[in-house]
This record gives C-alpha cells, structure tokens and sequence, in this order.
C-alpha cells in the first residue's frame, strides 16, 4: 500500500485488545504526538477532478506519522482502542466519550471508550462474504431509555435490519432486502426525527434499483418495526429515493433535512445528496479513479468521506443547495491506513475506524478506532 506509518510488535491474540506485547525497536521510532486533527498536512495535495495533481517538490515536507504502536498498546492519542478485525460501522454514544463499534467479519459489537477495555455487548451471525457482514449501526431514537440499537447484516439468504439489545438475541425488523454475488453493503442513520434510514445495495442487479417492488438499491425510511415511518412521501411505502448500488455510509444534519450517501457505482464513486420523494439523480461529486468511498460524517459545513483504497479522507464544503464551496482537499494519506467509516460526535469530533485487516499490509495493531478533531476545529452545526 505504500504506507509511511510504521508499526511493529505482536498480539497475543488478534482482535481482542491486550497489553504487554513485545516491543522491537526500529530506528523509524517517533516520539508521542500532539492529539492529531484533520486540518490539511503538509504533502501531497488533490486538486479537481478536471486537473491533473501537483507533483511534489524535492525535499517538501512530508505528513506527519503518527507515533509508533507495541503491539495492541498505541500511544497515538487519536487512538481509541486497538487490535480489532475490520470495522464496519460506527455509532457514537450521546457522552461522545464512547462509541459502538461493529466489526464486520465477525459480527461482534463493542463499546469502546479511551483507556477502557472494550465491551462485548452482541455477537450477530453474519456473512461476510460478497461485501456483506456487519455494515451499518445506528441507535435507538430512545436510546437513553432503552439503550436498543439497530444494525444492518448479511445473513445467508438476504440482506436485514436487526434491533439488538444488549446480553439479548437480535429481533429482526426488516427482512427480505436481496443478497447478491456483490452490493450487499448497507448503511444506517437515525434522522433525527424519530425514524430510521436505511441505504441499501443493488445485490449486484441494477435491475433491483429501479424496480419499486424490490428493496434493493434504495434508502428507506422506516420505524422501530420496520414500517414506513410517518411522513415518508408515499405513506404505504418505506422507499424514499431509488437508484443505489452498493452505498457505504450515511449521514447529515438532520435539522437542515440535508443528508448525504456515498456509493461505490459502476465506473466511478459518488457523494450523492439525498432528497426524500425525488429521483437520485446526479451526484454531487465523483471521483473516476474510485479510491473505494466508504463511511460519511457531516456537519452544515462539512462532509467527511473516508476513503478505503486511498487511505485517506476527504472533506467537502457543502452551500445550501447542495454544491460544493472552494477546493475539496484530501487529508491523513496513508496515515493510519483504510479508513472504513466515520460519524460525527455530539460534541463535533470524528470517529474513524479502519479496515486494514481486509488490505494487503496489516500492522499487528489493526484494526483501530480513531477519535479527531474536524477540520473546523468547531463542534457540531457551526459555520
């Protein structure tokens, strides 16, 4: 992958965070850093998609990398906890001290917390075969009272939403959402208003997209039990847009109605704005060499996409009606690897978690679950 980051040590066991792995020295070894943010480093640059990107200089600054790991122990600040199989969802709890965390080939869900082991609250069946698995999690619109959350799977027959309390066995809410050869990706976002949306992919049929009957390749909108929510623009239907193919992440300002869904589409990946009872449509921004759009967070300023094959993020600026304002810019390249999802914390800083153990070059402390300042620097909702 061409990673500058250099990591080193063993874990006893992957996938569970322990201490005291064994430490090899390397001469590459940093010191601990500040806590890191998402402000553009010094380096490589993107530019629009119509020009050709700036080479470096000879002898320009680099990015900075973060500080060396020890096996499961990451003294990265940004760090929240470690040695986990690839993240596939996350949902961060209304402290913003804590977050779940799902992994996708497993299935497990953890409460993560910094300086805190994590906590198994579930372990859902899943397959994760065909893109498919454990890739999306929101929570209950009560979670302060029921501390339910929901979760989008893969089993071996379909694709489906679950309800989960935790130490209890999931309840399936919606069922029956085709599984395919590819497009089984799905994602989850509460939409502030008492319902659940639901981004679903195509089963690798593009076919299923624009067929009304099918679940496939759309964003639902539905209730706690998997009916059409209130207020949805058809009243017997959960559909609110069609048209997707296999969307990675959801997210936006709900007081604004402003939500946003990444996809991975044919011969390109898009940022498409969504609005409920109209067509799809174009995106709002693509990217033709498709460096694998993942995970989204947004606050009315901004839109973060987490980048997979790129390993980096992307921050957008959105305006009112949905363009974008001034030079999109790419940030942490090959800092911590494949990033896999983001959501945004009520207090306005970023949850990250990375997807290395399904790339080429693992460290022995993947995968990990990051928490970052937004570019802004500002919390949620301000300008």
């Amino acid at each position: 992958m061409g990673r500058s980051r250099v990591l080193v040590g063993a874990c006893a066991v992957l996938g569970v965070v322990l201490s005291g792995c064994a430490e090899f020295p390397n001469e590459h070894t940093r010191p601990f850093a500040d806590q890191p943010s998402l402000e553009p480093q010094a380096g490589p640059q993107p530019s629009f998609e119509s020009e050709p990107p700036p080479s470096e200089a000879p002898g320009a600054p680099q990015p900075q990398q973060p500080p060396q790991a020890v096996g499961c122990e990451d003294p990265d600040p940004a760090v929240i906890t470690t040695c986990l199989d690839p993240v596939g969802a996350i949902a961060v709890l209304p402290d913003g001290q804590s977050a779940l965390v799902g992994e996708r080939t497993t299935g497990r869900v953890l409460r993560v917390q910094k300086g805190a082991e994590p906590v198994e609250l579930a372990r859902i069946p899943v397959d994760s075969s065909s893109g498919g698995g454990l890739t999306g999690l929101a929570l209950s619109p009560t979670y302060h009272e029921d501390e339910l959350f929901y979760a989008y799977i893969t089993t071996g027959s379909d694709n489906q939403v679950v309800r989960v309390a935790s130490g209890d066995r999931p309840k399936p809410v919606l069922t029956g959402i085709p599984k395919g050869s590819t497009g089984n990706s799905g994602a989850l976002l509460d939409d502030g208003k008492g319902a659940l949306l639901v981004a679903t992919g195509s089963a690798g049929d593009p076919g299923n997209a624009a067929d009304p009957t099918s679940l496939a390749g759309k964003l639902l909108r539905i209730d706690g039990f998997g009916k059409p929510a209130e207020g949805n623009p058809k009243q017997d239907s959960p559909v609110v847009t069609s048209g997707l193919n296999e969307p990675t992440g959801l997210c936006g300002t709900a007081a604004l109605d402003m939500f946003w869904v990444t996809d991975r589409n044919g011969g390109q990946d898009a940022l498409h704005r969504v609005k409920f009872g109209e067509p799809l449509g174009d995106p709002a921004w693509t990217w033709s060499d498709r460096p694998g759009v993942s995970g989204c967070a947004a606050d009315p300023s901004t839109v973060i996409v987490a980048l997979r094959d790129a390993s980096a993020l992307y921050t957008l600026h959105p305006a009112p009606d949905g363009s974008f304002t001034g030079q999109p810019t790419k940030v942490l390249e090959n800092r911590y690897g494949r990033f896999a999802t983001a959501a945004l914390a009520p207090d306005g800083l970023v949850w990250l978690g990375t997807t290395n153990r399904d790339g080429d070059r693992p460290v022995p402390s993947d995968d990990r679950v990051l928490r970052l300042e937004p570019p802004t620097g500002g919390t949620a909702g301000k300008d």
